[in-house]
């Protein structure tokens, strides 16, 4: 009787406990030491505030080789995750282009997708054999939220890695590209960001591939300051683009009350000036220190360019005439020591895994002394193998690779080129020392003193410049940073980018790609030669394992049945 009640009990607290396990609080376990399959805080915060169901479509579907097979397979993953956190359905579908049995309707959907500007790549793949096969994938996804829909590239190309790096790079980007787009299209509101103009800084034109670039996050609009100080408050950063005209002391004094109250700035400012008319066509122009009027402001916020240019080592190749005056032309790649290829820290959130980026007479950052409530931190430097020139000086081209050739030339390393510097910035007009320039009109209190803000500072204005092709089809873009001489496009887009979204960023998203996820490749040479014998090992060792466990299960039960 007992243990029939007993019995009982335990049915009637076995329904309860089950019907009670709906109300328990969710939680899941991450038991990977690098927390691989967990998503970061922000972005569960993002999926909890979705109020549109998501349709996520990728392009990477089919038949792929093995490493595309885990990038989709750590894309199926993350969608599921952040699934299990969403207010809304995230509902998704994998795709292949190349599935069409037509040849036609096969380029067709080619076609469409590159105009959607999802750009295809091309694969080579070994097989056991040594066999190899060139197949097209499409490393992309679209993500919709109703009549919206934003592009996601799942994998960079990137010339500088291996097809095993550069997938495990882009399985640390994921939780970052899809929300990123997540963010962009469930943003309720749309921020503004200004390019100054009135100093002679770089047209619309010239700065288009980067513009466009940020026209994903943020309304982009231009013009000159005027006298109002209240008129960059709406703008969550502002950019100044190479200004060769100096600034007035009521724009300077606009832009650091600007900053005083939060303000975000990101300068791209030249240390020299150099007419590169005279130097492609004669072979010989003045460098002379270039003065925007910039240096003391800059100074009191913690960092100076100098009237330094920059040759390095590490640099782009420019086809020159090596033919003697008269004869037939000969061009050969050179190395153009003026556009050095700048290394990114490998520290920094904005710079991580970035690609190389392209400098044109590029000059160093200096530090002032640390008084002030300021963080700094290099994200761009220059080689272990750089020259430095002081303005005023003369550049010759004749004598440039002669002098380049000399042991010792490049005899300094790692110059600061580009910094992030963020905290609390001291006034450049504070009220007991200088007076508000005429004119003015500040509604708002002076402050001497800055809100915890951030800027970025940059000694070379050209990384943001792209250059412009007329044609008789019209006016044609060259991506930023491109090198004519490579073909490579190198990573200034992406460090602008990361700098802007750093700059407006205030919940750290930029963060997410510090994520770092260790490789376990296994020994393709051992692989190779040992195959057959791990292939036959996994056939007859689970069999093996099987008869041992049989004969000592039979030999046991016959011993009991002996006793018995």
């Amino acid at each position: 009787m007992n243990r029939k009640i007993l019995h009982i009990t335990l049915f009637i607290g076995l329904i309860v406990l089950v019907l009670l396990l709906p109300l328990l609080p969710f939680f899941r376990v991450d038991l990977t030491s690098e927390k691989r399959f967990s998503i970061s805080d922000q972005s569960r915060q993002l999926m909890r505030e979705l109020d549109r169901p998501i349709q996520v479509t990728i392009y990477s579907g089919g038949e792929v080789d093995a490493n595309f097979a885990r990038l989709n397979k750590a894309t199926r993953e993350l969608l599921e995750e952040l699934n299990i956190y969403a207010t809304q359905r995230i509902a998704y579908q994998f795709v292949n282009p190349s599935e069409s049995t037509s040849e036609e309707e096969r380029n067709k959907t080619y076609f469409s997708l590159e105009q959607r500007g999802l750009r295809s790549m091309s694969v080579a793949s070994r097989d056991a054999n040594g066999q190899v096969t060139q197949s097209v994938v499409f490393p992309w996804a679209e993500v919709a939220i109703g009549k919206d829909t934003l592009a996601v590239c799942l994998l960079q190309p990137d010339g500088q890695r291996n097809g095993e790096n550069g997938i495990n790079r882009a399985i640390e980007n994921l939780e970052f590209q899809f929300t990123d787009a997540i963010r962009i299209l469930n943003k309720k509101k749309i921020e503004k960001i200004a390019f100054l103009e009135g100093h002679d800084e770089l047209s619309e034109e010239l700065v288009y591939d980067v513009s466009e670039a940020f026209s994903r996050y943020f309304q982009i609009d231009r013009g000159v300051i005027g006298l109002d100080a209240t008129i960059l408050d709406d703008y969550k950063a502002i950019v100044i683009a190479k200004p060769k005209k100096p600034f007035s002391e009521s724009d300077k004094y606009i832009i650091d009350q600007y900053i005083m109250n939060g303000g975000r700035v990101l300068w791209l400012i030249d240390g020299v000036q150099i007419q590169e008319s005279d130097l492609t066509q004669r072979g010989i122009a003045p460098m002379l220190p270039l003065d925007v009027n910039l240096q003391d402001q800059l100074f009191r916020y913690g960092v100076r360019i100098t009237s330094t240019l920059v040759q390095d080592a590490q640099c782009a190749y420019i086809p020159m005439n090596i033919a003697k005056p008269g004869e037939t032309p000969v061009f050969e790649p050179l190395p153009w020591f003026y556009t050095p290829l700048l290394l990114p820290s490998p520290i920094s959130t904005i710079t991580k895994n970035l690609m190389q980026v392209k400098a044109d007479f590029a000059s160093v950052l200096d530090f002032t002394s640390d008084e002030n409530k300021v963080q700094k931190d290099l994200l761009l430097i220059t080689s272990n193998a750089t020259h430095v020139s002081q303005a005023p000086a003369t550049i010759d081209l004749s004598q440039l690779l002669e002098n380049s050739k000399q042991d010792g030339y490049f005899f300094t390393k790692y110059l600061p080129i580009a910094a992030s510097l963020q905290g609390v910035f001291p006034s450049n007009f504070p009220s007991r020392g200088r007076m508000v320039p005429a004119g003015v009109v500040n509604e708002k209190p002076h402050r001497d003193e800055s809100v915890p803000t951030r800027m970025i500072v940059v000694a070379d204005g050209d990384i943001i410049r792209n250059e412009v092709e007329n044609s008789a089809q019209g006016i044609h873009i060259i991506p930023a940073g491109y090198d004519r001489a490579s073909h490579m496009t190198f990573g200034n887009k992406d460090f602008l980018l990361n700098a802007l979204l750093y700059l407006t960023d205030d919940q750290d998203w930029l963060s997410l790609r510090n994520r770092t996820f260790k490789m376990h490749l296994l020994n393709k040479t051992a692989v190779n030669t040992n195959r057959h014998f791990w292939q036959w090992s996994n056939i007859l060792l689970p069999l093996a394992l099987l008869a041992v466990f049989g004969v000592i299960h039979f030999m046991i039960r016959r011993r009991r049945f002996e006793k018995g």
